[in-house]
């Protein structure tokens, strides 16, 4: 139960990036009061979580039912959050991340930004939901380590409500240099985690070992 706490904190993490998130949430708010930033913060936080506890409980029913095997989506699965993992290495991640938020920036407030882009797809996006569907097919049979899962995803879930609460003293103290450093050395635990995925899969797949 330890192990599927410690192993789905460390990929939500990375996937969510809470700290990654910061200055987009900082640029999809520009205008907005501390209140409406404050609500807004909570509404995205509330549907991605949303989204992803969906995931944990009913992920591995969604493979079953769409008859896709569980070795083959750990391999897709595992070179999809490699792709993610050398985006965030060579900076690209925040490029298109910061594309998505400066165009939702510059369009009329009428649009709830809490619902898109912050719930989906920056906080519930591919890697997230991808990670889920991993992380519920692996402890699928049970139900304490599904739990565990559910516990890391709250957990990071809170840390990401409090960096969006937090933006402005994260931003100033860290900078974005530092935020970059760090999105980096995520970046390299993720393409290690993805690769693991991969490898299982291949086990799995060819019955080896």
């Amino acid at each position: 139960m330890s192990e599927a706490f410690t192993t789905a904190l460390v990929a939500y993490f990375v996937t969510v990036d809470p700290l990654g998130l910061v200055p987009i949430f900082i640029a999809i708010t520009a205008g907005a009061t501390t209140v409406e930033r404050r609500r807004i913060a909570l509404r995205g936080v509330l549907v991605g979580t949303a989204v992803l506890l969906l995931f944990v409980l009913f992920g591995h029913r969604l493979l079953t039912g769409l008859g896709i095997g569980i070795p083959a989506f750990r391999v897709a699965g595992g070179l999809f959050l490699f792709v993610l993992a050398l985006e965030m290495v060579f900076e690209r991640r925040g490029e298109r991340r910061g594309g998505t938020a400066g165009t939702i920036a510059s369009e009329p407030r009428s649009a709830d930004v809490a619902v898109f882009p912050l719930g989906i797809p920056l906080i519930a996006g591919p890697a997230a939901i991808t990670t889920t569907v991993l992380a519920a097919e692996r402890y699928a049979r049970s139900w304490p380590e599904l739990l565990a899962v559910a516990a890391a995803l709250l957990l990071i879930m809170i840390a990401t409500h409090l960096a969006f609460l937090l933006g402005d003293r994260i931003q100033r103290h860290l900078g974005p240099t530092m935020i970059n450093v760090l999105s980096r050395l995520l970046g390299l635990l993720l393409g290690a985690l993805a690769m693991q995925y991969v490898i299982d899969g291949l086990r799995q797949g060819f019955g080896i070992g």
